[in-house]
């Protein structure tokens, strides 16, 4: 009796023929009347999507020269798993995507990993924990403790080479859409993470020294120490609205400076700190995260300013990055964060909650280190 048997050199072949057809019949079926359509959003999604590693075994099936850039210890994805993404976009490993779309909230956690900084995968990527509204909008503020380590310590003094500075010009600005962010070791008898909050012992306080860094580097800052919790309360409005309210205070910003280049949004990751802390040369630092609202549609610029100053920390500071995060809008989910106002905003999670100002001290110096490296980079290319 003759039993056929597949030709495995020839596997490759057959299912590029299957992706052809896919392709071919999606085509067709986009040419029917608007309901049997798919939308270019949905093929946009199915196509980026698609892990590029896989992508990239499935060429080097049929030309192996491809297969070289991958990592040595990458494994080839099993065939199943591909047509089982294509076909469902259920990606294996990633629970997200066959739950995200049914149980509550969860679309909180719909994130992109878009760089995966040291140790970062989508077990740990940053989120969002809202503080109860009562607590928030009651103006009643924990005990302060270790008190030494709030004192904000003198700018470093980088040598600069001549030239760099923007001669009192305020190019960089910095605000804090939460700035009731605080963190765990500096509120007495506060142990419950979602309390983290304080109207003055809080994420502004790392702005202050975010700014004076920079300055210290040339470049000019200007730092919003606005108490959100307050300019809520005074507008009548609560959490929910945080992002548009601070929006506010970025267009003002704006209006009034033609000069203004470079604008950060600084958070307080609610993670917890094995998450959000890093040794360097024997130094305890609070991690960074940068996050990239892609429901703004010009994210990709926003996007390409977090790599190059997500690489250069990297460089300087191994482990420091947890990397960068994409964040689509959704229920919950604001998806924009102001960054369409600018080519060149990010929002920039310092920490978490049980990270102590010592170290986010340190951060913030090593960011303004990043950031100068970064401007004065492209301020050399433009002039060239």
């Amino acid at each position: 009796m003759f039993t056929p048997q597949l030709n495995m050199k020839r596997l490759p072949l057959l299912v590029a023929g299957a992706m052809l057809f896919i392709v071919i019949a999606t085509s067709f079926i986009t040419s029917f009347e608007h309901k049997y359509r798919l939308s270019s959003s949905t093929m946009h999604k199915w196509l980026t999507e698609f892990s590029g590693e896989a992508l990239v075994y499935f060429i080097g099936w049929e030309n192996r020269y491809f297969t070289q850039e991958l990592p040595k210890e990458s494994e080839p994805p099993a065939l199943s798993s591909i047509m089982l993404e294509l076909a469902t976009s259920i990606k294996p490993g990633d629970i997200r995507s066959l739950l995200g779309n049914e149980l509550p909230g969860f679309a909180l956690y719909d994130s992109t990993i878009i760089v995966a900084g040291e140790g970062t995968d989508y077990t740990n990527i940053g989120y969002e924990s809202p503080p109860p509204m009562e607590l928030l909008l009651s103006g009643e503020d924990a005990e302060v403790q270790d008190i030494e380590r709030l004192e904000d310590p003198e700018p470093s003094e980088p040598q600069n080479p001549p030239g760099q500075t923007t001669d009192g010009k305020k190019v960089a600005y910095i605000y804090h859409s939460h700035s009731w962010e605080s963190f765990l070791p500096h509120l007495k008898g506060v142990t419950n993470p979602d309390h983290a909050i304080h109207s003055k012992v809080n994420i502004t306080m790392v702005g202050k020294k975010l700014g004076e860094e920079l300055e210290s580097r040339g470049i000019g800052a200007s730092v919003d120490m606005t108490d959100m919790t307050e300019f809520l309360r005074k507008n009548n409005t609560d959490y929910r609205k945080s992002y548009p309210m601070s929006r506010t205070l970025v267009q003002s910003a704006m209006a009034s400076n033609n000069d203004l280049e470079l604008i950060f949004d600084l958070h307080r990751d609610s993670s917890r700190k094995k998450t959000t802390t890093a040794t360097i040369e024997g130094k305890s630092y609070a991690k960074v995260l940068f996050v990239i609202g892609k429901g703004n549609p010009n994210f990709e610029k926003n996007q390409a300013v977090a790599q190059e100053i997500h690489k250069i920390l990297d460089e300087k500071y191994p482990g420091l990055s947890r990397g960068i995060i994409g964040k689509n809008k959704s229920e919950g989910t604001n998806g924009v964060y102001n960054q369409d106002l600018s080519d060149n905003s990010l929002l920039i999670e310092f920490g978490g909650v049980d990270n102590n100002m010592d170290e986010l001290y340190r951060s913030a110096e090593a960011i303004a280190e990043a950031v100068a490296e970064y401007y004065w980079n492209q301020k050399d290319v433009k002039a060239e």
